[in-house]
């Protein structure tokens, strides 16, 4: 069965480019606009691994993956950031809120396919 991954990101052409992407190694991908609505998916659908923009309207993913972390029925999903900033420091700050690793935009279409098999593996 094919791992399945939730991208919650607001930008609809991210979305598209993400989701056309990690279906072509594999993956199903299950898709929502904001941070309230990735709660309600990953509680739902109990996905493997969820990618989480950290700006997003309704609900950033810093407040959506703190009430996912302090879910027990969702504290155990991965969870990766996907952020637009990339300054220094920025690792250890998505960290220390609760996520498993962070990946900057633009996304690297080559290396993301193999950053989340090695994630699901862990």
């Amino acid at each position: 069965m094919a791992p399945r991954i939730l991208v919650v990101e607001d930008n609809p052409q991210n979305r598209m480019l993400i989701k056309d992407l990690l279906e072509f190694h594999g993956f199903e991908v299950l898709e929502v606009a904001n941070g309230e609505e990735g709660i309600a998916a990953a509680r739902k659908e109990m996905p493997d691994l969820i990618l989480m923009d950290l700006q997003m309207p309704v609900l950033d993913g810093f407040a959506a993956g703190k009430i996912l972390r302090e879910d027990p029925a969702t504290k155990h999903i991965k969870i990766i950031a996907v952020t637009s900033f990339a300054m220094v420091g920025d690792r250890e700050r998505v960290k220390a809120a609760g996520f498993d690793d962070y990946i900057s935009k633009p996304i690297d279409t080559r290396g993301l396919p193999t950053l989340l098999k090695k994630m699901l593996e862990r």
